[in-house]
């Protein structure tokens, strides 16, 4: 079984792909939307997801799994109206969403996802 990992650094890859399932390193926050609101800071995030994933051959509407860190509780709702706007109808993926500490004070939203690789040098 090949194990395919995608830019990799000294401490991680952006993403692992094994068995046509992509594993997605945390994706924070782009710089432009760091020290932005819940809701700048969560778009900024799926945006950067959608990049990865299409850089690996898949998208939104495969996504497996998502873990959404927040760093206050209070933030949740607002989160969730840019994350329903987000995700496809019909598909969406497993999720949690907890509280976390942030790695860096100014982040608000971290999140780990899991998807399908459906296309591309890394599909199946």
């Amino acid at each position: 079984m090949t194990i395919i990992r995608h830019d990799t650094k000294a401490r991680m890859s952006r993403a692992v792909i094994h068995n046509g399932i992509a594993y997605l390193c945390g994706q924070v926050p782009g710089p432009e939307a760091r020290h932005g609101d819940i809701t700048e800071q969560t778009r900024s995030m799926l945006a950067r997801v959608d990049a990865l994933l299409t850089e690996i051959g898949s998208d939104r509407e495969n996504l497996l799994t998502a873990t959404v860190y927040l760093k206050d509780g209070h933030d949740v709702a607002a989160m969730n109206a840019v994350w329903d706007a987000w995700v496809p109808t019909g598909h969406a993926p497993a999720r949690t969403c907890v509280c976390a500490p942030m790695p860096a004070d100014e982040l608000r939203v971290e999140i780990t996802v899991t998807a399908a690789v459906v296309s591309g040098e890394y599909s199946y």
